[in-house]
């Protein structure tokens, strides 16, 4: 058998005659700004004397060569060992960084709530999604995973990425969360949907897509022919409501052979089965029922058990967290709240016993109200628990577009703005103890595992998908450096990111 050097030199000389049948270098990936469509993949690239961080988990490769042929990567590996193709045009990254594109396994790129924003924008809900993906591809995350919303607009969205009709990241839809309803239904807001309006019972059966909350009670066949009469609609991928969204308390919709049924159905159809499942005993059905992801797994009122963590270890499930509302900013304002609200209780307290009086022992509502105050510190210690457990995790940020900025008093936190708080996620993964390459391979390789798709993309290896990032400093030192982006290749374009978003249509103000 070759060696691996004489097996790089073989796919080296194959480059090079290659190039000699390619026409003439040009700029890669140069973007009209009129069209913002990309330019077509078509010639050999090499990126050369970068320390590349491949996202297996490998120590950096320093002085390192990524060759680039098309929509893939022919080759990598040191300067000593892989020559450049003739006729490849040569990227100088000395002295920078390279990574993989990173993944967001959870955002919701079209509208999903607030009434007004339903019907303001009701006939542009693809271009609301395309400009949500752009924003991600902008700050280097070049594969999301929308896990709800409107189904037809988000395909639409997809297709025209696919086809090449705009920039974006790889885009992967689910639609609606299956046995859910829409965004007014009782099993989305824990309430009952009383005196809706036409326009909302409309936009609720938009978004169910005849895969709603009147799927809970099917028996086995109703079930599985219901599931697939779903999947043929166009989804990338499953997730099923495995409880209640949120409310007090958390009810548990689907039963455990209902979504060995759901699970069953698409694992048939080779596609990724997802869970929303936020109590203990919501998480085992759906872990025993052989779920692959669970989209934030540590949202639950009590600590995690042992027992569901060595579900998740011993079953290679993916745990899709948000780290990025747990840490940095938002851990800061909550440690603070808690203290003044913790400090004022007290104060309280000491009044009544000053002036001799029995301090009103607490009731059951502001027991469970302060248990409620107490959730994300709870949250927090469980996602710390599955990552010291070795679970296998990615970032799941639930990015949305919020209210409309005419529609709001005050703005969205960054931490959930499509693209930027993809970065916060990162860099909140380290704060919950993971070392920064383990951070990297987080929201790289395992981002591709949440699909599937590792064979495809999600590191820098010979055959996969050309998605990497040139960064200015080294994010090993300080993950904070993954917002130091110098330059974002999707798919072999090297994208025009001042270009983007191609279309303004949410973020503008004053419409």
């Amino acid at each position: 058998m070759p060696t691996a050097r004489q097996s790089s030199r073989v796919a080296v000389l194959v480059l090079a005659l290659a190039a000699l049948l390619l026409p003439s270098s040009r700029t890669l990936g140069a973007q009209s700004r009129a069209t913002g469509r990309p330019a077509r993949p078509d010639t050999l690239l090499a990126f050369v004397g970068a320390t590349l961080i491949d996202g297996t988990g490998a120590p950096p490769l320093t002085d390192a060569v990524v060759v680039v042929s098309g929509s893939r990567i022919a080759a990598v590996g040191g300067r000593a060992t892989t020559a450049v193709p003739r006729g490849a045009r040569v990227i100088d990254v000395a002295g920078k960084w390279m990574t993989p594109g990173f993944v967001d396994a959870n955002i919701h790129a079209s509208i999903y709530s607030g009434l007004e924003n339903f019907a303001r924008y009701q006939d542009r809900f693809t271009d609301v999604a395309i400009e949500a993906a752009q924003n991600h591809l902008k700050v280097g995350v070049t594969t999301v995973r929308d896990s709800y919303g409107m189904l037809a607009p988000l395909v639409a969205a997809r297709d025209a990425i696919r086809r090449g009709d705009v920039p974006g990241p790889r885009l992967y839809v689910a639609g609606n969360i299956v046995g859910w309803g829409g965004p007014w239904s009782f099993s989305f807001t824990g309430r009952p949907p009383e005196n809706l309006s036409l326009f909302q019972e409309q936009m609720n059966d938009a978004i169910a897509q005849g895969a709603g909350e009147e799927l809970v009670n099917m028996e086995p066949d109703s079930l599985r022919a219901a599931i697939n009469r779903y999947l043929d609609k166009g989804v990338d991928f499953l997730k099923f409501g495995g409880t209640s969204h949120f409310g007090f308390p958390v009810f548990i919709g689907f039963s455990e052979r209902s979504q060995r049924v759901i699970v069953d159905a698409v694992h048939a159809r080779g596609l990724v089965a997802e869970t929303h499942s936020t109590t203990p005993e919501g998480l085992l059905i759906s872990l025993r029922a052989g779920v692959d992801v669970v989209q934030h797994p540590e949202v639950l009122d009590v600590p995690m058990s042992d027992e569901i963590v060595r579900e998740f270890v011993e079953r290679k499930v993916v745990c899709a967290m948000l780290s990025n509302t747990m840490t940095g900013a938002p851990w800061t304002e909550y440690i603070t709240k808690l203290r003044r609200d913790d400090s004022t209780r007290q104060a309280r307290v000491d009044s009544a016993r000053a002036k001799g009086v029995v301090p009103r022992a607490r009731t059951e509502a502001e027991k469970r109200r302060d248990q409620g105050d107490r959730g994300m510190a709870i949250r927090r210690a469980n996602a710390e628990k599955l990552i010291k457990a070795g679970c296998v995790t990615t970032i799941a940020t639930d990015n949305y577009l919020g209210l409309a900025p005419e529609f709001r008093r005050e703005p969205k936190p960054a931490w959930q703005d499509p693209g930027t708080g993809s970065l916060a996620a990162i860099e909140g993964l380290v704060e919950l103890g993971m070392t920064p390459l383990q951070a990297l391979v987080a929201s790289t390789r395992n981002g591709a595992l949440a699909s599937k798709a590792l064979d495809d993309y999600g590191t820098i290896e010979r055959g996969k998908s050309a998605d990497l990032l040139v960064l200015t400093a080294d994010p090993l030192a300080d993950i904070r450096n993954v917002r130091r982006l110098e330059t974002v290749v999707a798919r072999g374009t090297i994208i025009d990111r001042e270009a983007l978003p191609t279309k303004k249509i949410w973020t503008r103000s004053g419409r």
